[in-house]
């Protein structure tokens, strides 16, 4: 995940030299029909798990800890998660109300999570594991109905063909900056997504990050993305560059925050939000990998609250957890899927398939929209009156979510509505009135 926020001269040398990668990129008929999935899915699950896991200490523990290329690459041998069960995974998945997976198949660290034969650098070759998460995860979302996308770190702290040195990595140990090769470095990224895109079904959508490590590197994204649709048309690739999005990007991806904010300072500018369908990610946690000492739990109010406005801006919400060395899901991060999934079973009509973005979410409320049918989620209970700016449609009626409540409404102006809440009207989480448009 990105650390540093970028300058406006990098960010137009970005631009520059990728204003001509696949200019004439035409998304596949299979292309487009995927990217109407995706845009009615509105939920997924972010899994980030790797041998990081085993020091308890996040994701980027290699980097924060500069440990060297010997000492990290004692962590296979310690990673045996015994308790992994994908099917359990699945159905964990599938019940929080999950549309699709994406999994993190290779992070900075550089250590695959299946049978890579372009490196012996994982799971099966280098562990007591022995076994093809990938493989097992896969075809247990599968038997489900979720969808997969697959995670894929660019940079790489462990190859020495990465170098010379990007943003991170340079306090790594153990690493020879006279034999960096780009040419064998890129070789190397095409032969491990060929696998993934080989080898294991049907595969919807690819997630890159690490673009900011080099920003000026060629990246070839051009004969990347390429490969990717030439293996699987619709197979969805985003970039987590925090830039506006490059030819041949299917989706944009938003970290830590909604569309156009940037309470990060890494965040992408709000003239970067391009027409691409959006996702926005998030923690449970408050790392994305295994933190021990992580107390930066999200209440359930927290994690609804950011699916509901990533939905009001028209986004879908992709959600993390980071699973133990074990294999397990901590405790707390399962009851939030679960209720989240309960949640959704009563008002998932309100979030799946609908739009977004028409009015600007806020901490108060977010509005999502289906047909004739303008759903008002009322996220602060103590708002019994709401004045709502750039509502454009005329209403025929308000009422309460069950319909048994009529709600008091009228428009100022043109272009804001006020809402008047009744007091027997209650959700400490969120308070759902249905606005019906003539």
């Amino acid at each position: 995940m990105m650390m540093k926020k970028l300058s406006i001269l990098t960010v137009l040398f970005c631009l520059l030299q990728t204003s001509f990668a696949q200019s004439t990129y035409a998304p596949s008929p299979e292309n487009i029909e995927n990217r109407a999935w995706f845009e009615d899915a509105r939920f997924g699950v972010f899994i980030h798990w790797g041998v990081y896991s085993v020091l308890g200490d996040g994701e980027w523990v290699m980097n924060q800890q500069n440990l060297g290329l010997e000492e990290y690459g004692l962590l296979p041998k310690f990673f045996n998660p015994i308790d992994f069960d994908a099917k359990a995974w699945a159905k964990l998945f599938k019940n929080a109300g999950a549309k699709y997976i994406t999994f993190t198949t290779r992070h900075h660290d550089g250590f695959s999570m299946w049978n890579s034969q372009a490196s012996d650098y994982n799971i099966v070759k280098a562990s007591p594991f022995k076994r093809d998460i990938v493989k097992e995860l896969v075809e247990a979302c599968r038997s489900e109905g979720i969808k997969v996308m697959f995670y894929y770190s660019l940079l790489d702290w462990k190859r020495n063909d990465y170098l010379p040195f990007g943003g991170t990595g340079r306090g790594i140990a153990g690493r020879d900056e006279k034999k960096g090769d780009w040419n064998s470095y890129i070789q190397f990224m095409k032969d491990q997504l060929t696998e993934l895109l080989t080898n294991y079904g049907r595969i919807d959508g690819i997630w890159f990050d690490g673009h900011w490590d080099k920003k000026t590197a060629d990246w070839r994204f051009e004969e990347i993305y390429s490969l990717i649709h030439k293996l699987q048309p619709q197979c969805l690739v985003g970039n987590n560059h925090h830039l506006a999005p490059f030819p041949g990007e299917d989706f944009q991806m938003f970290e830590r925050d909604l569309p156009g904010e940037n309470t990060t300072g890494f965040g992408t500018a709000s003239d970067h939000v391009g027409q691409l369908p959006k996702e926005v990610c998030g923690t449970i946690a408050g790392s994305w990998g295994f933190d021990i000492k992580d107390r930066k739990r999200k209440s359930f109010h927290e994690v609804l609250s950011y699916l509901v406005k990533a939905a009001g801006y028209g986004s879908n919400l992709l959600l993390n957890v980071g699973p133990m060395p074990n294999g397990e899901i901590q405790d707390y991060q399962q009851e939030r899927l679960t209720e989240l999934g309960a949640w959704l079973k009563t008002y998932g009509e309100t979030i799946y398939g609908t739009e977004g973005g028409f009015v600007r979410p806020t901490d108060d409320y977010a509005l999502t929209k289906k047909g004739n049918t303008v759903y008002l989620h009322i996220l602060n209970p103590n708002k019994r009156t709401l004045m709502i700016p750039g509502f454009t449609y005329k209403l025929a009626s308000a009422n309460s979510y069950d319909g048994k409540t009529k709600v008091k409404y009228y428009q100022l102006d043109k272009d804001i509505l006020v809402v008047q809440v009744p007091e027997e009207l209650q959700d400490p989480n969120d308070l759902i009135v249905k606005l019906s448009i003539k």
